[in-house]
This record gives C-alpha cells, structure tokens and sequence, in this order.
C-alpha cells in the first residue's frame, strides 16, 4: 500500500500548496452565490414551512462547493500530468489501476469537503441551519463528491487540452448542478421540468444531502441513495476502464 498513499500524498499536495486559490477562491465565490441571493430573494421566497430560503439555500451550495471542486481537482490534476507527460510515471509504477483511481478519487473527496466544510462553518456565523440528521449528511457528501471525482478522472483522460476540458465542465458539469435544485424545490417547477428533473443524477445528491438538515425533501432520501450509489459505481466502473485500456494516456 506504500505506492497508493504516495500518490494520494502527492495529490494531497497538489492542491494544499496552492489553498488560497483552491481552497479559499471557492468558498469565497460560493458566499458570493449567498448574498446575491439574500439580497433578492429573502423575503419572497419560503420553500419548507419555518424555513428561511437563505437556509434552505445554505445546503445546496455547500453541495454545489463540494461537487465542483472534486471534479476540478481531478480532472486538472489528471489532464496537467497528461500535458506535462508525467502521466508515464505513474501508469509504469507498480500500483494498480485501482489503486490510481482511488487514490485521486480520495484526494478529490478531500477538497471537496475542505471546501463545502469552509463554505459551512462561515455562513453557520450568520445563520442557524438546523442538522436533522447528519448521517444522511456525510454519506451524501462522500458519495457525491466521489462522483463528481470519477467524472474528473474520465473528463482528464478524455481531454487532449484545457478548453476541451472546459468544454466538458460548461456543458455537462455546470448545467446539471444548476438544475439539480439548488436554488429551488423542484415541486415549484412545471410539471414537465419536474420529470426532467428527475432524470438529473445531480438532483438526488442535493435533495439527499439537504434532506441530512432539514428532515424533508422532494424525493425519498432512500431512493436518492440508491441512484447515487449506482451512478458513482458506474462511473468509477468506466474510470478504471479507461485506465486499464490506457485511453489517450499511452501512445
């Protein structure tokens, strides 16, 4: 296991050496999100009864936090090695393929909830967001976060150059998390966008996650659960693939 926790060391590294612009940019630019909307929709807008809508808006974006860092963070991570060739040295090591992928799939989880945990801990000054049941807090986190990690790893390997990978982020990452139901309760979407909604993976991960605070939810924490679960096994099942046929990384 040396090999493993000297990549996942390295990955650690990566991105804690740079924290100000990996760690602090995101939290800051996440409140940035709050106090928009604090200011426009405060008093207009009351999704759960007693339920301020800059409380219930409080778990989605640490959700958001921890899902986008984790993907940035492997994705840059598996691209950067690919453009600088480094990549060689680790595929010719003497670690699994497995061991590669969990290795930055951890580093990945890691900074994904330093930062949805930054993005707490300030607004928990300001507000009071009640915690119902941490559990469905931490599984929805870890398990969202390590989604939204294998998906790096896929879009780095993918990836020949930074704007394809930011082709893959734009029209992929970031629209499913915006219409995942951070901002709203699906309940107050037309029928229609209600069932689209339903077919988004990112959906689940929010409304489990804010479910963790609040006790209530647009779906059955349960069945987000279980579809999250299955998406991040599929995932990570395509990950290990791609680094075991050695897609775009061995030429």
């Amino acid at each position: 296991m040396t090999g493993f926790f000297t990549l996942l060391y390295k990955e650690l590294l990566r991105f804690w050496k740079v924290g100000f612009q990996t760690i602090l940019a995101p939290i800051v630019s996440t409140l940035l999100y709050l106090l928009i909307f604090l200011h426009v929709l405060e008093s207009h807008v009351e999704v759960y009864q007693g339920v301020s809508y800059t409380v219930f808006l409080i778990p989605g974006l640490v959700m958001m936090a921890v899902m986008q860092n984790a993907f940035a963070n492997a994705s840059s991570s598996m691209i950067q090695s690919k453009i600088s060739g480094n990549i060689v040295f680790v595929l010719l090591s003497p670690l699994t393929y497995r061991d590669i992928f969990f290795a930055y799939i951890l580093a990945s989880v890691v900074r994904g909830l330093l930062v949805g945990a930054g993005v707490y801990l300030v607004t928990a000054l300001f507000f009071d967001t009640p915690t119902y049941w941490p559990l469905w807090i931490w599984i929805f986190a870890i398990l969202g976060s390590g989604l939204l990690g294998a998906l790096g790893v896929i879009a780095g390997i993918w990836a020949d150059k930074f704007d394809q990978l930011a082709a893959f982020q734009n029209f992929i990452i970031i629209p499913l998390t915006f219409l995942s139901g951070v901002f709203y309760s699906i309940h107050s979407l037309p029928p229609v966008w209600q069932f689209l909604s339903h077919l988004n993976p990112f959906f689940y991960m929010i409304d489990g996650f804010r479910y963790g605070f609040f006790g209530a939810s647009d779906s059955s924490p349960y069945l987000s659960l279980c579809i999250v679960t299955a998406c991040f096994a599929a995932i990570s099942l395509l990950a290990i693939q791609m680094l075991r046929s050695g897609y775009k990384l061995r030429h």
